[in-house]
């Protein structure tokens, strides 16, 4: 059985299959916001999907991380240390990418257990 959330008409933004939630890339809604506001924002919907799914984030299994500026590496992870739950860190990896409008300085992609 597949289940999804938040359905549109080019993506869902979280499917859980079997015992996994997979999120879309998570963006800013205020991209007005530098990297730290905007990771912010990323990491409340994480956890906002996430519980609609019936999970939570100490059940992510892996994270990747995408900066539109690798520079801002130590602003993202300011906010991320304070959102990750302590010793149920993901597997993660971070890279600097072209997102898909300019505004965007941060977008987050998660996978989770059930």
């Amino acid at each position: 059985m597949i289940q999804r959330f938040e359905v549109g008409p080019r993506m869902s933004q979280a499917v859980v299959h079997g015992n996994t939630v997979y999120l879309a890339g998570q963006v800013a809604n205020d991209t007005t916001e530098a990297v730290g506001g905007q990771t912010r924002q990323v990491l409340s919907n994480i956890d906002r999907l996430l519980a609609a799914a019936g999970s939570d984030k100490t059940k992510i299994v892996s994270a990747t991380v995408y900066l539109a500026d690798i520079s801002t590496f130590s602003l993202m992870n300011a906010e991320w240390d304070q959102w990750v739950s302590a010793g149920h860190t993901p597997a993660r990896a971070t890279v600097e990418a072209a997102l898909a409008t300019p505004a965007y300085l941060v977008e987050i992609v998660v996978v989770a257990a059930l």
